[in-house]
């Protein structure tokens, strides 16, 4: 089974682009399955009902949230009612929403699991104990194939959890810098993994945003609001090739489409 994984989708641009490119990279990479992050898919960040249909419009299966999920109070009903969006188990909510999918593809299931780190993020349960329980979920259904979109800043914890789950779990990915990372490997009992998979979204920008903003706050400590970048984009994300009889990885392809 072959599953592409796409980084934080930026705003309406970034929306724009994934409709214009993901349909021809599903095809051309012989896509099984698709899991998209998009918790920065609404301008101004957070994800909407507008911003996510146009995810699923683009050919994403399942979208996978992060720490501004919650951002927008008009998603909670949906995040209710749709059993493939997503946002981490572990963020501490309203109660709206869940991070964990089942989807049948009729020859087989697979499983997605959404969490959030705790290192120089808000306030999060342990995602350790709250994988623990998720993976466990998943294999008491018989499902063996498992991916884990790990939103978190620090590359340690990131990879601190994929090795915890290291032949428990078929892949674990990174999300939320926006930055990829060069360090896609398989773990030595069948874990996929990589620390982070990018973005989607303006690529004369930092992390999205339009420099001189992101300049503004960083060096002067202005109280701007931050606005997307536009122009060129980019589609960057990951392709786990995946053993259908045992769950694990068996290559990691990185993806970055300009």
């Amino acid at each position: 089974m072959r599953i592409l994984t796409v980084g934080d989708v930026c705003g309406q641009i970034g929306c724009d682009f994934l409709l214009k490119t993901l349909p021809k990279l599903k095809s051309d990479n012989r896509i099984d399955v698709c899991i998209v992050n998009g918790e920065n898919s609404a301008d101004g960040n957070g994800i909407t009902p507008t911003s996510a249909d146009m995810l699923y419009a683009a050919g994403a299966d399942v979208i996978t949230g992060g720490n501004h999920s919650m951002r927008r109070r008009e998603i909670f009903d949906r995040l209710d009612s749709d059993p493939f969006l997503l946002r981490p188990e572990n963020m501490h909510t309203t109660g709206a929403g869940k991070g964990f999918a089942e989807l049948d593809l009729g020859f087989k299931q697979i499983a997605v699991i959404n969490l959030v780190g705790r290192v120089y993020m808000p306030e999060a349960e342990d995602p350790f104990s709250v994988a623990d329980r998720l993976v466990t979920k998943a294999k008491d259904h018989g499902i063996n194939i498992i991916l884990v979109d790990f939103h978190a800043e620090a590359t340690a914890e990131k990879k601190a959890l994929a090795y915890y789950l290291d032949g428990r779990v078929s892949a674990v990915f990174g999300t939320h810098t926006h930055v990829p990372t060069a360090d896609q490997q398989i773990l030595p009992f069948g874990t996929g993994y990589i620390s982070d998979i990018g973005m989607t979204g303006p690529d004369n920008s930092i992390l999205g945003v339009k420099p001189e903003l992101s300049i503004a706050k960083i060096k002067d400590g202005a109280p701007v609001k931050f606005e997307l970048a536009d122009g060129q984009c980019r589609l960057q994300g990951c392709i786990f090739e995946i053993d259908n009889k045992s769950g694990k990885t068996v290559s990691v392809e990185r993806i970055d489409i300009i």
